[in-house]
């Protein structure tokens, strides 16, 4: 199959963005609510949204992960600019204490 065909295909194919926080001390309980809350708010909104779902992390007490789904890359990057226009994440920048790392993942090998 040519390139661009299997870059157009894989390119609509459901993705799952893995998003790893470090919560300022204490605030984790915090960060998870409102997370949850931009998910529900803003998220459903949000063309190609699926859902997402966070995680406290075992090992670290202010640690948590948010997986979400996507229908597709370009619909996530869509997203995510059209937030960060508008200031949806203004609040998480406020409750963490570095930056987050973001790793896109595609359907099993």
């Amino acid at each position: 199959m040519p390139k661009v065909l299997l870059d157009l295909e894989e390119s609509l194919m459901p993705i799952k963005v893995v998003v790893e926080f470090q919560a300022k001390p204490g605030a984790r309980a915090e960060l998870k609510s409102l997370l949850a809350n931009i998910s529900a708010t803003h998220g459903s909104k949000a063309p190609g949204f699926l859902g997402s779902t966070q995680y406290e992390m075992l090992d670290s007490p202010d640690g948590l992960v948010e997986i979400a789904e996507w229908e597709s890359a370009e619909a996530q990057a869509a997203a995510v600019e059209q937030a960060t226009v508008t200031g949806v994440y203004a609040p998480v920048i406020e409750l963490v204490a570095a930056p987050f790392r973001a790793t896109r993942i595609g359907h099993p090998s």
